[in-house]
């Protein structure tokens, strides 16, 4: 007697897909204070940095501290809010048991990934537009080129942000670790990417390290935008590279990814 092996039933993976990201969008609007800390947190952060630069003094002419501070911010808050949130949401799955019965369907893992970051990423479109909407049109923040190009990027970083969220979850066994990872990938980046201290003028071995995290392409292409009134090479080149970045620690994210829940 011979046994045969029966294909799994169920629907087939773009139609997982699809339910996977509708489930977390309705997840999402159903927890009204994670939608309030995606999108009101960066518009708030972003006034109180306005209110902190407000009087600070500066030479005629000279462009004020917030606004090149503020451009680089819209693309940091976003990234560091989307890393948080999603790497404690996809944690909770992996602890409720969700993640585990999803990965008994033809949902490949890559997939499922892909589930989470697409709904996460409409998410972080939406926050990023909010921040950028916030600081252009309430709080008065001047650059050289177009809002619209502060806006492709800043959700381009609030992009990685989920990437490396999905990422660092996959390493963690708690929601409390997961946070923990957020000292680690985050900070670094912040300290090198260019916002405290030109990456020019860092110590050779910090440059080296400044070089090949993704947070200081984003800084990058930002300040292109701020003193550019077009869109340069450079800055579509860098973001490329973030772009590249995030696709890869989903790629890694999926490749990491246990079918047993710790």
């Amino acid at each position: 007697m011979t046994a045969t092996l029966s294909r799994p039933t169920g629907p087939r993976p773009i139609g997982c897909y699809t339910a996977t990201t509708v489930r977390i969008l309705r997840q999402l609007r159903a927890d009204h204070r994670t939608v309030a800390m995606i999108v009101l947190v960066p518009a708030l952060l972003m006034t109180l940095l306005y209110f902190v630069y407000k009087n600070y003094p500066v030479a005629p002419g000279a462009p004020r501290l917030f606004d090149r501070v503020g451009i680089t911010m819209l693309g940091i808050l976003p990234f560091v809010v989307m890393f948080l949130i999603t790497a404690i949401a996809m944690q909770r799955e992996r602890v409720s048991g969700t993640l585990e019965r999803l990965m008994t369907t033809p949902l490949s893992k890559l997939d499922l990934l892909a589930g989470y970051g697409t709904a996460f990423s409409i998410a972080a479109a939406v926050q990023a537009a909010a921040a950028c909407l916030v600081a252009f049109w309430l709080l008065g923040l001047k650059a050289a080129g177009s809002p619209g190009l502060v806006v492709l990027i800043a959700v381009i970083d609030a992009v990685l942000g989920v990437a490396l969220g999905l990422l660092a979850s996959a390493f963690a066994r708690t929601e409390f670790q997961a946070v923990q990872f957020m000292p680690v990938v985050v900070l670094p980046q912040f300290f090198l990417c260019g916002l405290l201290v030109p990456r020019g003028q860092l110590p050779g071995w910090l440059e080296t390290i400044s070089n090949v995290l993704p947070l200081s392409y984003a800084v990058e292409a930002l300040q292109q935008v701020s003193t550019h009134t077009g869109a340069t090479g450079q800055m579509w080149r860098d973001a490329l590279i973030v772009a590249v970045f995030a696709a890869v620690a989903l790629g890694l994210g999926a490749a990491t990814l246990r079918r047993r829940t710790v």
